[in-house]
Protein backbone atom coordinates (compact mmCIF):
# COMPACT_ATOMS: atom_id res chain seq x y z
CA UNK A 1 0.00 0.00 0.00
CA UNK A 2 1.12 3.53 -0.69
CA UNK A 3 2.46 5.66 2.11
CA UNK A 4 0.13 8.39 3.34
CA UNK A 5 0.27 12.09 2.76
CA UNK A 6 2.74 14.22 4.66
CA UNK A 7 1.48 14.93 8.16
CA UNK A 8 0.71 18.53 9.07
CA UNK A 9 1.35 21.63 7.04
CA UNK A 10 4.39 21.67 4.78
CA UNK A 11 5.92 24.88 3.48
CA UNK A 12 8.18 24.71 0.42
CA UNK A 13 10.24 27.60 -0.85
CA UNK A 14 12.79 28.14 -3.61
CA UNK A 15 14.40 30.85 -5.67
CA UNK A 16 11.34 30.73 -7.94
CA UNK A 17 7.74 29.57 -7.49
CA UNK A 18 5.02 29.41 -10.13
CA UNK A 19 1.92 30.79 -8.44
CA UNK A 20 -1.51 31.33 -9.96
CA UNK A 21 -3.69 34.45 -10.02
CA UNK A 22 -6.70 35.51 -12.08
CA UNK A 23 -6.59 32.40 -14.26
CA UNK A 24 -2.92 32.54 -15.20
CA UNK A 25 0.47 31.53 -13.85
CA UNK A 26 2.62 34.16 -12.13
CA UNK A 27 6.25 34.04 -11.05
CA UNK A 28 7.09 34.48 -7.38
CA UNK A 29 10.79 35.14 -6.65
CA UNK A 30 11.60 33.44 -3.32
CA UNK A 31 7.97 32.43 -3.12
CA UNK A 32 6.33 29.94 -0.76
CA UNK A 33 3.90 27.06 -1.28
CA UNK A 34 2.03 25.56 1.67
CA UNK A 35 -0.01 22.35 1.52
CA UNK A 36 -1.92 20.19 3.97
CA UNK A 37 -4.10 17.08 3.61
CA UNK A 38 -3.25 16.83 -0.07
CA UNK A 39 -4.36 20.36 -1.00
CA UNK A 40 -2.65 23.70 -1.59
CA UNK A 41 -3.36 26.21 1.17
CA UNK A 42 -1.18 29.09 0.04
CA UNK A 43 1.09 30.21 -2.79
CA UNK A 44 2.73 33.59 -2.39
CA UNK A 45 5.01 35.44 0.04
CA UNK A 46 5.08 35.66 3.81
CA UNK A 47 2.80 32.84 4.99
CA UNK A 48 1.86 33.66 8.57
CA UNK A 49 0.34 30.39 9.75
CA UNK A 50 1.96 27.56 11.69
CA UNK A 51 3.75 24.84 9.70
CA UNK A 52 4.99 21.41 10.73
CA UNK A 53 7.84 21.29 8.24
CA UNK A 54 9.79 23.66 6.02
CA UNK A 55 11.63 22.57 2.88
CA UNK A 56 13.94 25.04 1.17
CA UNK A 57 14.61 23.81 -2.36
CA UNK A 58 17.24 26.50 -2.94
CA UNK A 59 18.21 27.34 -6.50
CA UNK A 60 15.19 25.70 -8.10
CA UNK A 61 11.79 26.25 -9.68
CA UNK A 62 8.73 25.01 -7.79
CA UNK A 63 5.79 24.61 -10.14
CA UNK A 64 2.65 22.57 -10.71
CA UNK A 65 3.12 18.95 -11.71
CA UNK A 66 3.07 18.13 -15.41
CA UNK A 67 -0.02 16.49 -16.93
CA UNK A 68 0.74 13.84 -19.57
CA UNK A 69 -2.32 13.12 -21.72
CA UNK A 70 -0.55 10.38 -23.70
CA UNK A 71 1.92 8.76 -21.32
CA UNK A 72 3.97 5.76 -22.44
CA UNK A 73 3.17 2.78 -20.22
CA UNK A 74 5.08 -0.09 -21.76
CA UNK A 75 8.62 -0.77 -22.96
CA UNK A 76 9.32 1.73 -25.68
CA UNK A 77 10.32 0.35 -29.08
CA UNK A 78 10.99 3.68 -30.81
CA UNK A 79 14.65 2.73 -31.11
CA UNK A 80 13.65 -0.19 -33.36
CA UNK A 81 12.01 2.15 -35.86
CA UNK A 82 14.35 5.14 -35.71
CA UNK A 83 16.34 4.16 -38.81
CA UNK A 84 14.67 0.86 -39.78
CA UNK A 85 12.13 1.79 -42.43
CA UNK A 86 9.63 1.31 -43.97
CA UNK A 87 7.45 0.20 -41.08
CA UNK A 88 5.60 -2.51 -43.04
CA UNK A 89 8.89 -4.26 -43.83
CA UNK A 90 10.23 -3.98 -40.29
CA UNK A 91 7.57 -5.70 -38.22
CA UNK A 92 5.48 -2.71 -37.21
CA UNK A 93 2.47 -3.88 -39.21
CA UNK A 94 1.33 -7.49 -38.97
CA UNK A 95 1.94 -9.57 -42.11
CA UNK A 96 -1.09 -11.45 -43.41
CA UNK A 97 0.56 -14.78 -42.58
CA UNK A 98 0.93 -13.82 -38.91
CA UNK A 99 -2.62 -12.51 -38.69
CA UNK A 100 -4.12 -15.64 -40.31
CA UNK A 101 -2.11 -17.91 -38.02
CA UNK A 102 -3.59 -16.06 -35.07
CA UNK A 103 -1.92 -13.13 -33.28
CA UNK A 104 -0.65 -13.85 -29.79
CA UNK A 105 0.36 -11.93 -26.71
CA UNK A 106 4.07 -11.23 -27.01
CA UNK A 107 4.41 -10.49 -23.29
CA UNK A 108 3.46 -12.75 -20.41
CA UNK A 109 0.69 -11.40 -18.12
CA UNK A 110 3.17 -10.78 -15.32
CA UNK A 111 5.35 -8.78 -17.74
CA UNK A 112 2.43 -6.54 -18.67
CA UNK A 113 1.85 -5.74 -15.01
CA UNK A 114 5.58 -5.18 -14.47
CA UNK A 115 5.69 -2.74 -17.40
CA UNK A 116 3.12 -0.46 -15.84
CA UNK A 117 5.08 -0.20 -12.60
CA UNK A 118 8.30 0.41 -14.54
CA UNK A 119 6.75 3.06 -16.80
CA UNK A 120 5.08 4.86 -13.90
CA UNK A 121 8.45 5.28 -12.17
CA UNK A 122 9.83 6.91 -15.35
CA UNK A 123 6.90 9.32 -15.46
CA UNK A 124 7.41 10.39 -11.85
CA UNK A 125 11.14 10.77 -12.43
CA UNK A 126 10.36 13.29 -15.17
CA UNK A 127 8.02 15.41 -13.04
CA UNK A 128 4.75 14.03 -14.42
CA UNK A 129 2.11 13.94 -11.70
CA UNK A 130 -1.00 13.07 -13.74
CA UNK A 131 -0.81 10.47 -16.51
CA UNK A 132 -3.13 8.89 -19.06
CA UNK A 133 -1.21 5.72 -20.00
CA UNK A 134 -0.76 4.62 -23.61
CA UNK A 135 0.76 1.40 -24.93
CA UNK A 136 1.12 -0.17 -28.37
CA UNK A 137 -1.32 -2.87 -29.45
CA UNK A 138 1.12 -4.16 -32.08
CA UNK A 139 2.45 -6.64 -29.53
CA UNK A 140 -0.93 -7.77 -28.28
CA UNK A 141 -3.33 -10.49 -29.29
CA UNK A 142 -5.96 -7.78 -29.74
CA UNK A 143 -6.69 -5.25 -26.98
CA UNK A 144 -5.51 -4.53 -23.45
CA UNK A 145 -6.78 -6.63 -20.56
CA UNK A 146 -8.60 -6.12 -17.30
CA UNK A 147 -5.81 -7.86 -15.37
CA UNK A 148 -2.99 -5.63 -16.56
CA UNK A 149 -5.01 -2.51 -15.77
CA UNK A 150 -5.91 -3.81 -12.35
CA UNK A 151 -2.13 -4.10 -11.96
CA UNK A 152 -1.76 -0.54 -13.26
CA UNK A 153 -4.15 0.69 -10.57
CA UNK A 154 -2.11 -1.13 -7.93
CA UNK A 155 1.16 0.32 -9.25
CA UNK A 156 -0.25 3.84 -9.33
CA UNK A 157 -1.48 3.53 -5.75
CA UNK A 158 1.83 2.10 -4.55
CA UNK A 159 3.92 4.81 -6.24
CA UNK A 160 1.46 7.63 -5.59
CA UNK A 161 0.94 8.58 -9.25
CA UNK A 162 -2.31 10.25 -10.31
CA UNK A 163 -3.69 8.32 -13.29
CA UNK A 164 -6.66 7.96 -15.62
CA UNK A 165 -6.89 4.28 -16.60
CA UNK A 166 -8.84 2.27 -19.14
CA UNK A 167 -7.90 -0.75 -21.30
CA UNK A 168 -7.55 0.09 -24.99
CA UNK A 169 -9.88 -1.61 -27.46
CA UNK A 170 -10.42 -1.63 -31.21
CA UNK A 171 -12.54 -3.10 -33.98
CA UNK A 172 -9.75 -3.94 -36.39
CA UNK A 173 -6.14 -3.72 -37.46
CA UNK A 174 -4.01 -3.14 -40.52
CA UNK A 175 -1.96 -5.89 -42.12
CA UNK A 176 0.50 -6.36 -44.99
CA UNK A 177 -0.93 -8.55 -47.74
CA UNK A 178 1.23 -11.00 -49.66
CA UNK A 179 1.67 -8.47 -52.48
CA UNK A 180 2.92 -5.80 -50.07
CA UNK A 181 -0.28 -3.74 -50.00
CA UNK A 182 -1.82 -2.58 -46.72
CA UNK A 183 -5.27 -3.93 -45.88
CA UNK A 184 -7.74 -3.77 -43.00
CA UNK A 185 -9.26 -6.60 -40.98
CA UNK A 186 -12.29 -5.89 -38.79
CA UNK A 187 -14.00 -7.91 -36.06
CA UNK A 188 -16.97 -5.85 -34.91
CA UNK A 189 -18.03 -8.20 -32.13
CA UNK A 190 -14.57 -8.25 -30.61
CA UNK A 191 -14.41 -4.47 -30.60
CA UNK A 192 -17.77 -4.10 -28.88
CA UNK A 193 -16.76 -6.66 -26.26
CA UNK A 194 -13.66 -4.58 -25.60
CA UNK A 195 -15.84 -1.53 -25.04
CA UNK A 196 -18.10 -3.49 -22.69
CA UNK A 197 -15.08 -4.62 -20.66
CA UNK A 198 -13.74 -1.07 -20.56
CA UNK A 199 -17.06 0.27 -19.28
CA UNK A 200 -17.09 -2.34 -16.50
CA UNK A 201 -13.52 -1.33 -15.64
CA UNK A 202 -14.60 2.31 -15.31
CA UNK A 203 -17.50 1.36 -13.09
CA UNK A 204 -15.29 -0.76 -10.85
CA UNK A 205 -12.15 1.38 -10.55
CA UNK A 206 -13.29 5.00 -10.68
CA UNK A 207 -12.06 6.88 -7.61
CA UNK A 208 -9.76 4.19 -6.22
CA UNK A 209 -6.77 5.05 -4.02
CA UNK A 210 -8.44 8.06 -2.47
CA UNK A 211 -9.19 9.54 -5.88
CA UNK A 212 -5.71 9.08 -7.37
CA UNK A 213 -7.08 6.44 -9.73
CA UNK A 214 -9.68 7.75 -12.16
CA UNK A 215 -10.86 6.11 -15.36
CA UNK A 216 -11.24 6.83 -19.07
CA UNK A 217 -12.27 5.13 -22.29
CA UNK A 218 -9.52 4.45 -24.81
CA UNK A 219 -10.53 3.32 -28.30
CA UNK A 220 -7.14 2.85 -29.95
CA UNK A 221 -6.94 4.57 -33.35
CA UNK A 222 -9.65 6.14 -35.44
CA UNK A 223 -8.89 4.05 -38.53
CA UNK A 224 -9.21 0.78 -36.59
CA UNK A 225 -12.60 1.66 -35.09
CA UNK A 226 -16.01 1.12 -36.70
CA UNK A 227 -18.95 3.51 -36.66
CA UNK A 228 -20.76 1.36 -34.11
CA UNK A 229 -17.76 1.25 -31.77
CA UNK A 230 -17.21 5.02 -31.79
CA UNK A 231 -20.87 5.98 -31.51
CA UNK A 232 -21.39 3.57 -28.61
CA UNK A 233 -18.20 4.83 -27.00
CA UNK A 234 -19.55 8.38 -27.24
CA UNK A 235 -22.72 7.29 -25.49
CA UNK A 236 -20.72 5.54 -22.77
CA UNK A 237 -18.72 8.74 -22.23
CA UNK A 238 -21.96 10.63 -21.66
CA UNK A 239 -23.30 7.94 -19.32
CA UNK A 240 -20.11 7.59 -17.26
CA UNK A 241 -18.88 11.20 -17.53
CA UNK A 242 -15.29 10.09 -18.11
CA UNK A 243 -12.67 11.33 -20.59
CA UNK A 244 -12.19 9.49 -23.87
CA UNK A 245 -8.94 9.43 -25.81
CA UNK A 246 -8.66 8.50 -29.48
CA UNK A 247 -5.52 8.75 -31.59
CA UNK A 248 -6.52 10.78 -34.60
CA UNK A 249 -5.00 12.49 -37.66
CA UNK A 250 -1.52 11.19 -36.90
CA UNK A 251 -0.61 10.09 -40.43
CA UNK A 252 -1.58 10.71 -44.04
CA UNK A 253 -2.39 6.99 -44.38
CA UNK A 254 -4.86 7.17 -41.49
CA UNK A 255 -6.53 10.32 -42.81
CA UNK A 256 -6.87 8.95 -46.32
CA UNK A 257 -8.12 5.59 -45.04
CA UNK A 258 -10.94 7.26 -43.10
CA UNK A 259 -11.92 9.31 -46.15
CA UNK A 260 -11.89 6.19 -48.32
CA UNK A 261 -13.94 4.07 -45.88
CA UNK A 262 -16.40 6.71 -44.69
CA UNK A 263 -16.42 9.48 -47.28
CA UNK A 264 -15.53 12.09 -44.65
CA UNK A 265 -12.44 13.53 -43.04
CA UNK A 266 -11.66 12.18 -39.55
CA UNK A 267 -12.96 15.34 -37.80
CA UNK A 268 -16.11 15.33 -39.96
CA UNK A 269 -16.74 11.67 -39.15
CA UNK A 270 -16.25 12.19 -35.41
CA UNK A 271 -18.56 15.20 -35.45
CA UNK A 272 -21.31 13.30 -37.26
CA UNK A 273 -21.00 10.37 -34.84
CA UNK A 274 -21.48 12.68 -31.84
CA UNK A 275 -18.01 11.80 -30.60
CA UNK A 276 -16.60 15.32 -30.22
CA UNK A 277 -17.10 16.96 -26.83
CA UNK A 278 -15.05 18.61 -24.07
CA UNK A 279 -14.43 15.05 -22.78
CA UNK A 280 -12.64 14.02 -26.00
CA UNK A 281 -8.83 14.03 -26.05
CA UNK A 282 -7.24 13.53 -29.48
CA UNK A 283 -3.48 12.87 -29.60
CA UNK A 284 -1.47 14.33 -32.50
CA UNK A 285 -3.94 15.99 -34.97
CA UNK A 286 -0.88 16.61 -37.14
CA UNK A 287 -2.54 15.80 -40.46
CA UNK A 288 -5.55 18.03 -41.08
CA UNK A 289 -7.04 19.43 -44.26
CA UNK A 290 -4.66 21.76 -46.02
CA UNK A 291 -1.51 20.86 -44.06
CA UNK A 292 1.19 18.20 -44.23
CA UNK A 293 0.09 17.08 -47.69
CA UNK A 294 -3.62 16.58 -46.93
CA UNK A 295 -5.56 17.98 -49.91
CA UNK A 296 -9.06 16.95 -48.82
CA UNK A 297 -11.30 19.99 -48.41
CA UNK A 298 -12.93 20.13 -44.99
CA UNK A 299 -12.98 22.69 -42.16
CA UNK A 300 -11.17 20.24 -39.88
CA UNK A 301 -9.71 22.66 -37.36
CA UNK A 302 -12.96 24.58 -37.01
CA UNK A 303 -14.90 21.34 -36.49
CA UNK A 304 -12.55 20.25 -33.71
CA UNK A 305 -12.59 23.62 -31.96
CA UNK A 306 -16.38 23.93 -32.16
CA UNK A 307 -16.78 20.37 -30.89
CA UNK A 308 -14.79 21.19 -27.76
CA UNK A 309 -12.20 18.42 -28.16
CA UNK A 310 -8.66 18.81 -26.81
CA UNK A 311 -5.38 18.15 -28.57
CA UNK A 312 -2.77 16.01 -26.82
CA UNK A 313 0.30 17.53 -28.46
CA UNK A 314 3.25 15.09 -28.65
CA UNK A 315 5.96 16.99 -30.56
CA UNK A 316 8.88 14.62 -29.86
CA UNK A 317 7.39 11.41 -31.22
CA UNK A 318 5.94 13.17 -34.26
CA UNK A 319 9.17 15.02 -35.08
CA UNK A 320 11.07 11.73 -34.96
CA UNK A 321 8.98 10.63 -37.93
CA UNK A 322 9.47 13.96 -39.72
CA UNK A 323 6.07 15.54 -38.93
CA UNK A 324 5.30 18.77 -37.10
CA UNK A 325 2.10 20.54 -36.06
CA UNK A 326 1.20 23.31 -38.51
CA UNK A 327 0.81 25.05 -36.30
CA UNK A 328 0.57 25.39 -32.53
CA UNK A 329 -0.27 29.08 -32.89
CA UNK A 330 -2.97 28.36 -35.48
CA UNK A 331 -4.61 25.70 -33.30
CA UNK A 332 -4.35 27.92 -30.22
CA UNK A 333 -5.85 30.91 -31.99
CA UNK A 334 -8.71 28.75 -33.29
CA UNK A 335 -9.69 28.12 -29.67
CA UNK A 336 -8.62 24.49 -29.45
CA UNK A 337 -7.67 23.28 -25.98
CA UNK A 338 -4.03 22.13 -26.14
CA UNK A 339 -2.45 19.81 -23.60
CA UNK A 340 0.78 17.85 -23.84
CA UNK A 341 1.70 14.18 -24.15
CA UNK A 342 5.00 12.31 -24.27
CA UNK A 343 3.96 9.05 -26.08
CA UNK A 344 7.54 7.77 -26.27
CA UNK A 345 10.73 7.24 -24.33
CA UNK A 346 12.01 9.24 -22.60
CA UNK A 347 8.78 10.58 -21.07
CA UNK A 348 10.53 13.92 -20.74
CA UNK A 349 7.94 16.68 -20.65
CA UNK A 350 10.62 19.36 -20.60
CA UNK A 351 12.12 17.98 -23.80
CA UNK A 352 8.66 17.90 -25.38
CA UNK A 353 8.04 21.52 -24.41
CA UNK A 354 11.41 22.50 -25.88
CA UNK A 355 10.80 20.69 -29.15
CA UNK A 356 7.24 21.96 -29.25
CA UNK A 357 8.52 25.52 -29.00
CA UNK A 358 11.16 25.00 -31.69
CA UNK A 359 8.87 23.27 -34.18
CA UNK A 360 6.10 25.81 -33.59
CA UNK A 361 8.40 28.64 -34.52
CA UNK A 362 9.70 26.74 -37.54
CA UNK A 363 6.17 25.94 -38.73
CA UNK A 364 5.22 29.63 -38.70
CA UNK A 365 8.68 30.99 -39.58
CA UNK A 366 8.06 33.37 -36.72
CA UNK A 367 9.96 33.36 -33.40
CA UNK A 368 7.18 35.39 -31.80
CA UNK A 369 4.36 33.01 -32.74
CA UNK A 370 4.69 30.86 -29.62
CA UNK A 371 6.37 31.54 -26.28
CA UNK A 372 7.89 29.41 -23.54
CA UNK A 373 4.84 30.26 -21.44
CA UNK A 374 2.54 28.80 -24.13
CA UNK A 375 4.26 25.44 -23.85
CA UNK A 376 4.38 25.47 -20.04
CA UNK A 377 0.69 26.35 -19.99
CA UNK A 378 -0.06 23.39 -22.26
CA UNK A 379 1.84 21.00 -19.97
CA UNK A 380 -0.08 22.19 -16.93
CA UNK A 381 -3.25 24.24 -17.45
CA UNK A 382 -4.04 22.77 -20.87
CA UNK A 383 -3.94 19.22 -19.58
CA UNK A 384 -6.08 20.18 -16.59
CA UNK A 385 -8.69 21.78 -18.87
CA UNK A 386 -8.74 18.70 -21.10
CA UNK A 387 -9.56 16.60 -18.05
CA UNK A 388 -12.10 19.07 -16.68
CA UNK A 389 -9.95 19.50 -13.56
CA UNK A 390 -9.67 23.06 -12.28
CA UNK A 391 -7.91 21.58 -9.22
CA UNK A 392 -4.88 20.43 -11.24
CA UNK A 393 -2.15 22.18 -13.20
CA UNK A 394 -1.79 25.17 -10.86
CA UNK A 395 -0.49 26.08 -7.40
CA UNK A 396 -3.47 27.91 -5.95
CA UNK A 397 -5.51 27.51 -2.76
CA UNK A 398 -7.88 24.57 -3.12
CA UNK A 399 -5.93 22.84 -5.89
CA UNK A 400 -4.45 19.42 -5.28
CA UNK A 401 -0.88 19.47 -3.98
CA UNK A 402 0.75 18.17 -7.17
CA UNK A 403 4.17 19.85 -7.33
CA UNK A 404 7.29 19.44 -9.47
CA UNK A 405 10.62 20.95 -8.41
CA UNK A 406 13.17 21.55 -11.17
CA UNK A 407 16.75 22.24 -10.16
CA UNK A 408 18.42 25.35 -11.58
CA UNK A 409 21.78 24.73 -9.90
CA UNK A 410 23.49 22.54 -12.51
CA UNK A 411 26.03 24.62 -14.49
CA UNK A 412 24.54 23.17 -17.68
CA UNK A 413 21.31 25.01 -16.91
CA UNK A 414 23.08 28.29 -17.57
CA UNK A 415 22.13 31.68 -16.28
CA UNK A 416 18.64 32.57 -15.08
CA UNK A 417 16.75 35.75 -15.84
CA UNK A 418 13.42 33.95 -16.14
CA UNK A 419 13.17 30.33 -14.88
CA UNK A 420 10.55 29.16 -17.41
CA UNK A 421 12.60 30.38 -20.35
CA UNK A 422 15.79 28.93 -18.85
CA UNK A 423 14.20 25.48 -18.34
CA UNK A 424 12.85 25.47 -21.90
CA UNK A 425 16.25 26.49 -23.20
CA UNK A 426 18.62 24.28 -21.23
CA UNK A 427 16.68 21.93 -18.96
CA UNK A 428 15.69 18.27 -19.20
CA UNK A 429 13.72 15.73 -17.23
CA UNK A 430 16.93 14.82 -15.43
CA UNK A 431 16.76 18.19 -13.69
CA UNK A 432 13.59 17.22 -11.82
CA UNK A 433 14.58 17.01 -8.15
CA UNK A 434 11.41 16.52 -6.12
CA UNK A 435 7.82 15.56 -6.93
CA UNK A 436 4.80 15.83 -4.66
CA UNK A 437 1.48 14.23 -5.64
CA UNK A 438 -1.65 14.81 -3.59
CA UNK A 439 0.51 16.00 -0.71
CA UNK A 440 2.83 12.99 -0.70
CA UNK A 441 6.52 13.29 -1.61
CA UNK A 442 6.98 10.58 -4.24
CA UNK A 443 10.39 11.69 -5.56
CA UNK A 444 13.06 13.27 -3.38
CA UNK A 445 16.49 14.35 -4.58
CA UNK A 446 15.93 12.37 -7.76
CA UNK A 447 15.06 9.08 -6.04
CA UNK A 448 11.76 7.25 -5.67
CA UNK A 449 11.60 5.68 -2.20
CA UNK A 450 11.75 1.90 -2.35
CA UNK A 451 12.54 1.71 -6.08
CA UNK A 452 15.70 -0.06 -7.26
CA UNK A 453 16.43 1.73 -10.52
CA UNK A 454 19.26 -0.66 -11.42
CA UNK A 455 16.97 -3.66 -11.14
CA UNK A 456 14.31 -1.90 -13.18
CA UNK A 457 16.81 -1.11 -15.92
CA UNK A 458 18.00 -4.74 -16.08
CA UNK A 459 14.44 -6.04 -16.08
CA UNK A 460 13.45 -3.71 -18.90
CA UNK A 461 16.39 -4.79 -21.06
CA UNK A 462 15.77 -8.51 -20.59
CA UNK A 463 12.09 -8.16 -21.50
CA UNK A 464 12.97 -5.95 -24.46
CA UNK A 465 15.45 -8.55 -25.74
CA UNK A 466 12.75 -11.21 -25.46
CA UNK A 467 10.37 -9.08 -27.52
CA UNK A 468 12.93 -8.39 -30.25
CA UNK A 469 13.64 -12.12 -30.61
CA UNK A 470 9.98 -12.63 -31.64
CA UNK A 471 10.02 -10.07 -34.43
CA UNK A 472 10.74 -12.43 -37.39
CA UNK A 473 7.43 -14.20 -36.82
CA UNK A 474 5.46 -10.95 -37.13
CA UNK A 475 7.48 -9.30 -39.90
CA UNK A 476 6.64 -9.41 -43.62
CA UNK A 477 8.67 -12.16 -45.26
CA UNK A 478 9.92 -13.36 -41.84
CA UNK A 479 13.55 -12.20 -42.21
CA UNK A 480 16.05 -12.79 -39.36
CA UNK A 481 16.39 -10.25 -36.56
CA UNK A 482 19.71 -8.91 -37.82
CA UNK A 483 18.10 -8.10 -41.18
CA UNK A 484 15.11 -6.36 -39.61
CA UNK A 485 17.23 -4.22 -37.30
CA UNK A 486 20.45 -3.24 -38.99
CA UNK A 487 23.09 -1.51 -36.83
CA UNK A 488 24.01 2.11 -37.46
CA UNK A 489 27.45 0.95 -38.62
CA UNK A 490 28.78 -2.48 -39.61
CA UNK A 491 29.49 -4.70 -36.61
CA UNK A 492 33.05 -5.97 -36.11
CA UNK A 493 32.88 -8.57 -33.37
CA UNK A 494 35.93 -9.66 -31.45
CA UNK A 495 37.46 -12.96 -32.63
CA UNK A 496 36.48 -16.04 -30.66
Amino acid sequence: MAAGREQGRTLMTADWVVGHEDGQHVLLPRGEVVFEDGAILFAGHGFEGEVARRIDCGRALIGPGFIDLDALSDLDTTVLGLDNQPAWKKGRIWPQSYMEKGPREMYAPEDLRWQKHYAFTRLIRNGITTALPIASLFYREWGETWDEFAGAAEAAEELGLRVYLGPAYRSGNTYVAEDGSIGFHFDEERGLQGLSDAVRFCERFEGRAGGLVRTMLAPDRIETCTEALLSRTAQAVRDLDVPVRLHCCQSAFEYQSVVRMHGKSPPEWLRDLGFLSPRAILPHLTFLSGVNGIEYEAPDLEILAEGGAALAHCPLVMARSGAVLRSFARYRDAGLTIGMGTDTHPPDMILNMQLGLITARMADSNPQAVSAADMYDAATLGGAKALGRSDLGRLAPGARADITVIGLDDPAMGQVIDPIQTVLLNGSGRDVRTVVIDGRIVLQDGDIPGVDHGALRAGAQSRFDGLVAQYPDRTFGHPPVEEIFAPAYPLRKAPA
